[in-house]
């Protein structure tokens, strides 16, 4: 009997001996780590959209705005001379957000070939200067509209009588002028720039014809503008 009860505990002795079972083994080859970034990404949670910095208050500042563009006259001297490739310059400074003063130059180029044949045509620059003010409305954070007045002097840098001859004695020295602008603006993220275009009436009263005939010295420019606000 005591053979039998030596003989039953040997085999439990000797399972007790051996290691505990490390479970299935997985091969490298079945691991998809592309997979688990996969799982990892949907399992974490979306993040809060960041929130744009409110814009920083407004402060008065001067303004630079520059327009390229055509002039054209529309009365008598019209018919003398062709449209002139036009720049204008203003600078100005925004007492508040919709009112702002400034000064403007301007400079075109043109010739009187619509009424005098070569030889006798002649080119000249055409130049002027004056102030005003500009009312401003913005109806967006992005867009805008201006009206603006100014009165100034210009005249055709000819020599003497060139113009005298064929009845616009006047242009060649400074003459008034009372100008009115529309003109729209599509500001930029960067605070300091905005796009726009522009046109407007003039009366140039120094380019009246002299005579008989009634004239009215109207002219018109327009052009696409650039504006830097410091």
């Amino acid at each position: 009997m005591a053979l039998a009860i030596v003989l039953s505990a040997a085999p439990r002795t000797a399972l007790a001996d051996e290691p505990p079972s490390a479970g299935p083994v997985i091969a490298p080859t079945s691991i998809d780590l592309e997979k688990d970034k996969e799982s990892a990404a949907l399992t974490t949670p979306p993040e809060a959209p960041l929130e744009a910095p409110p814009p920083p208050p407004y402060k008065a500042t001067v303004v630079i705005d520059s327009s390229l563009g055509a002039l054209v006259f529309l009365g008598r001297f019209g018919k003398t001379a062709p449209p002139a490739p036009w720049l204008h310059t203003q600078v100005g400074y925004e007492i508040v957000k919709w009112l702002m003063v400034f000064g403007e130059g301007e400079l075109a180029f043109t010739d009187t070939s619509k009424s005098q044949d070569p030889p006798k045509t002649r080119a000249f620059p055409i130049f002027g200067f004056g102030g005003g003010a500009r009312f401003t409305a913005r109806f967006t954070e992005r867009v805008g509209a201006y009206l603006q007045g100014s009165v100034g002097a210009m005249k055709a840098d000819i020599r003497t009588n060139a113009l005298g001859i064929i009845g616009f004695k006047d242009a060649e020295s400074l003459g008034i002028y009372f100008a009115g602008h529309l003109g729209v603006e599509w500001y930029q993220l960067d605070r300091h720039f905005a796009l726009g275009l522009t046109g407007g009436l003039r009366d140039a009263t120094g380019f009246k014809q002299r005579g008989g005939a009634s004239d009215t010295p109207l002219c018109f420019d327009a052009g696409a503008s650039i504006r830097y606000a410091f």
